[in-house]
């Protein structure tokens, strides 16, 4: 019925010229094959009798192959399948008309035969074909001559022959306007010599000096390289190929992953694009099932990685989505931005904070989450070694805050976002962290052993990772803004390394690892931690990073080491000695042994906690969490 009651004008108009098709497909083939003889005529009553049951049949065989609600502009492969099933269909129906209901009934003889049923199949195939390929080679030559006359720039593609397929397809619907490819540079030497929708493969990445310098010499200059996602490859050599572009004085775009879901659109390339290792593969039909229909809560949804997670849970099609966070701008922003998405999600934002335990309890409460993803915390190592206990405040008792009000609204699953310096901690950051995963971990376990009802019990996960690229206090942003500035680049410790992702890998991966947590079967994990690859060398970033900026480190911009700040250390590492990894079968994702402390234990520590806090005690504060935590090393508490 939902199909049904979105059917419009145009779709009667396409079921009519189905039918019209259709009838002439039926009268031809008799024509054809009776050669307009006595036959013919003889038979012209029957098929009258006939025909208006046929065409009835025939609107519900066009209804339930999707030929009545397929747009003519976009008709490919699958819908040529599709017609070629509706004729197969009709042409049985025929077939069981004629042997039988009518022959031996009311002839007493075939009255179609075999020959105008074969005939009847191709006709109908052409008849349901010629208008819609018509239709789609008009909109075609339509879109490339507006494409070429609108100021489109002459463009080289790079990458390899599927990919420049897809942006073909984005520039002939439209989507994808003012550029004008004139050909592709291909990393794969069965492409070359070939072409991909009538677009030559004029060689390899190493020809883009000769292609450019060709097509100068013939008057349509290149004015801009796009870089498609296999160019972003390691074989592919992509920091080789934007500054080989810059130095021919081209425009470099690049075009998104379509597996992420992005619509095909151009945009700048970034230096984060370059420093990246292989994305893990995401499975987002899963994530889907996971999202779709559901009431999300995101804490600090307004920060780089809460609204890149609110961006995700929109995109998997959540039906509810509250925004919970402190900062009315960053609230302001994300939820305009969203707004300006139209998903058809309601979408609300909140001004809350998390330490507020009351207000948290009452907006949970009212909303009725199904999912909580807390991303709401305090990050920045320095400050917290400086200002420890609104860390505590923040971290500790706003994540207990959050792990209590949902599980009070009824939630099935709350995931806290947590990072790789909760382990075996050496800052006020890790160490508060930690104790927050040990409380979601102990309330996780107590859930689990207590759950006797219908409903599932809550689940508590934590996810653990690193450095985000291009989030709020990574080191790229610095690292451009001091190159922009002239430099000096600011390196703490020539030694240091750290882990590095781009932000919408590490969101859809948390997700991920949800829907592990809330499987059929519930596993007895309960922190997760996200797989980051190979560590990057900070000082080498720094001088990959000049370099791609077109400058030479150590002469056009200096490299400065600062000294290791405290709650610093030079390698981070994924997992404790006490809580061993295993394996989920999920690519992307490891997990951790459960490793916690009961819950009575824990509340007598968070009591302390909360009177050492009233009476900023810090002595006392400092006992508890070395308590808590006994791998803490930092001298900073």
């Amino acid at each position: 019925m939902t199909r049904l009651s979105h059917l419009t004008l145009r779709n009667f108009m396409i079921a009519l010229h189905d039918l019209l098709a259709t009838t002439a497909a039926l009268f031809a083939a008799f024509y054809l094959r009776f050669e307009g003889g006595d036959g013919f005529y003889d038979r012209l009553p029957l098929l009258f009798e006939i025909l208006p049951y046929f065409l009835a049949f025939s609107v519900v065989v066009f209804f339930v192959f999707n030929l009545t609600t397929t747009k003519w502009r976009f008709i490919s492969l699958p819908d040529a399948m599709n017609i070629i099933r509706v004729a197969s269909v009709l042409t049985v129906a025929l077939l069981a008309l004629d042997y039988i209901f009518v022959a031996p009934n009311v002839r007493g003889a075939f009255f179609l035969g075999k020959v105008t049923i074969v005939l009847y199949w191709f006709l109908e195939i052409f008849a349901l074909s010629a208008l819609r390929m018509a239709y789609r080679y008009f909109r075609y030559t339509r879109v490339r001559r507006h494409a070429r006359s609108e100021d489109a720039a002459p463009t080289l593609l790079i990458g390899r022959a599927a990919d420049a397929e897809v942006l073909l397809r984005g520039i002939e619907s439209g989507s994808i306007k003012r550029i004008w490819p004139v050909g592709l540079l291909s990393p794969s030497s069965s492409d070359r010599g070939q072409l991909i929708r009538n677009l030559p493969v004029l060689g390899g990445i190493d020809d883009i000096e000769d292609v450019v310098a060709d097509f100068a010499k013939r008057g349509k200059a290149i004015s801009r390289v796009v870089m498609t996602p296999s160019a972003f490859e390691p074989e592919a050599h992509p920091e080789s190929i934007l500054m080989r572009a810059r130095r021919l004085g081209v425009i470099v775009n690049r075009m998104p992953s379509l597996e992420s879901g992005d619509t095909p659109r151009l945009t700048a390339v970034a230096v984060e694009d370059l420093l990246l290792r292989p994305s893990e593969k995401i499975d987002y039909a899963r994530l889907e099932a996971l999202i779709k229909g559901k009431a999300v809560i995101v804490t600090g949804g307004g920060g780089s990685i809460g609204s890149e997670i609110c961006e995700r849970i929109v995109a998997f099609g959540a039906a509810r989505l509250l925004i919970v966070e402190n900062s009315e701008p960053a609230l302001y922003a994300i939820t305009e931005a969203l707004a300006a998405q139209d998903t058809g999600a309601a979408i609300e934002g909140r001004i809350a904070d998390i330490r507020d335990r009351e207000r948290v309890m009452r907006l949970m409460a009212e909303f009725r989450p199904d999912i909580v993803f807390h991303a709401a915390a305090l990050k920045h190592v320095p400050i917290l070694e400086r200002d420890w206990s609104e860390g505590v405040k923040t971290n500790i008792f706003g994540s207990i805050n959050v792990a209590d009000a949902a599980l009070a609204a009824g939630a099935e699953a709350m995931v806290m976002i947590s990072t790789d310096k909760a382990i075996e901690p050496v800052s006020m950051l890790g160490l508060t962290k930690r104790f927050a995963e040990m409380y979601c971990q102990a309330l996780d376990h107590d859930l689990a052993a207590g759950g006797t009802g219908t409903k599932p019990p809550m689940r508590l996960i934590s996810v653990r990772f690193g450095n985000v690229l291009a989030s709020n206090g990574s080191v790229v942003p610095k690292f451009k803004a001091q190159i922009e500035a002239g430099g000096p680049v600011t390196v703490t410790h020539p030694d240091m390394v750290r882990y590095f992702m781009t932000i919408r890998e590490a969101c859809d991966l948390v997700i991920t690892a949800a829907t592990h947590a809330l499987g059929t079967q519930r596993p007895d994990v309960s922190v997760y931690v996200l797989n980051m690859g190979q560590p990057v060398k900070i000082v080498d970033l720094a001088e990959r990073m000049i370099r791609l900026s077109g400058l030479q480190p150590g002469y056009d911009i200096e490299i400065v080491f600062t000294g290791m700040r405290p709650g610093e250390r030079l390698n981070e590492i994924l997992f404790a000695s006490e809580e061993p990894t295993r394996e989920i079968g999920v690519a992307g994702i490891m997990a951790a042994q459960p490793n916690e402390p009961p819950m009575q234990t824990l509340r007598k520590w968070i009591a302390a906690l909360d009177q050492a806090i009233a009476r900023d005690d810090r002595a006392t504060i400092s006992t508890i969490l070395k308590d808590a935590v006994p791998e803490f090393g930092s001298t900073a508490a």
